[in-house]
């Protein structure tokens, strides 16, 4: 029997057209314009503005002081990272299906959720670095993608993304003394050079510039509900916002092929070699295991298996030879899995 994955229909399916595909692998990135709706970009930035001010309390963030200054609670963080694994809007956000339309047709049919990164960025903060985020997520064979959501307007004055066009071709470059392989294996490349202080904002530290050099570099200008795709290994920044009064509040998520194996859980420990049983079937189906959306989020991990397909009720094969289901029972997640960070 062939392997086929029906995608689900909807009256607001985004289909993705053949130019986006292609631009998507000519470029290493793409823009969705308008692919969320405004009122939803809205709630997400009441409700990223609700967890600063303390107003919604979730587990692993600290509410702010009584009667703190905007200055006291943006030195608390300026993003935070997992917010899905304890917050129901950010797992509503993370699957939301028209971004999963998209990344079905860039990376699918079958789709592993991954991570989430909620920035605030307001005046004078954020920026980033030269970076491929594949080397920060692993995943084999190589799939990862992230999806960059605006919840502002954003551009080249409160600190817009800029790309490297063309610049997914290059492979991931290690810093000094890597000990692991990475993405890739070690010894396959005669001379895949190391690289020095990788996300630094001072060009002149952060030797990635030096690759980023050879391809035009292009800021990512977009507004509320527009959404940018980009591919693992594209070279990719940001620079800290330089206006007065203006926000650049983005919701960002890392996704995979979920035939992808993972020995990633943004540092947090886990059982087994890989970290696929603590990430969420999105879409389709897959043969690795699975978590399910805490929230009950619909996506695929929810539908039995004779509705993502009959291979999605394969067994597989454990390190010690025992069959076990796909669906595995996942730990309960901690609220230290969720942390912030003062610099974006």
């Amino acid at each position: 029997m062939s392997y086929r994955v029906i995608a689900p229909q909807r009256a607001d399916r985004y289909k993705v057209s053949v130019d986006e595909y292609r631009q998507y692998w000519r470029d290493g990135f793409i823009i969705v314009r308008n692919l969320v709706p405004k009122d939803e970009v809205e709630e997400l930035k009441q409700h990223a503005m609700d967890l600063l001010y303390g107003r919604v309390q979730i587990p692993g963030i600290e509410p702010p002081p009584p009667d703190a200054t905007e200055e006291q609670l943006i030195s608390r963080f300026t993003r935070i990272h997992m917010l899905h694994r304890v917050d129901p809007v950010a797992e509503r956000f993370l699957l939301h299906p028209r971004i999963l339309d998209v990344l079905e047709a860039l990376i699918g049919p079958d789709v592993l959720a991954l991570q989430t990164m909620l920035f605030f960025n307001p005046p004078g903060k954020g920026g980033q670095g030269w970076h491929q985020d594949a080397y920060y997520i692993t995943t084999y064979p190589d799939t990862l993608i992230g999806a960059w959501l605006a919840i502002d307007p954003a551009d080249e004055e409160n600190g817009c993304l800029w790309m490297a066009v063309g610049s997914h071709v290059e492979p991931i470059y290690p810093p000094p003394n890597e000990e692991h392989g990475f993405v890739h294996p070690d010894g396959a490349f005669a001379d895949l050079t190391p690289v020095h202080n990788v996300s630094h904002l001072d060009d002149e530290v952060n030797t990635l510039s030096q690759i980023a050099r050879r391809y035009e570099w292009v800021p990512v200008i977009l507004e509320p509900g527009d959404v940018a795709f980009f591919h693992g290994h594209i070279l990719h920044r940001s620079y800290p916002n330089r206006s007065k009064d203006r926000w650049r509040r983005a919701f960002v998520s890392h996704y995979c092929n979920a035939r992808s194996w993972v020995p990633w859980n943004h540092g947090i420990p886990y059982e087994g070699d890989s970290a696929n049983h603590e990430h969420i079937l999105a879409r389709g189906t897959t043969h690795m295991p699975f978590a399910k959306p805490r929230f009950g989020t619909p996506c695929a991990a929810l539908e039995p298996p004779e509705v993502r397909g009959k291979k999605s009720g394969a067994r597989m094969m454990g390190m010690d030879g025992e069959m076990k289901p796909v669906v595995q029972e996942v730990r309960a997640w901690d609220p230290s899995d969720v942390w912030t960070r003062k610099t974006s």
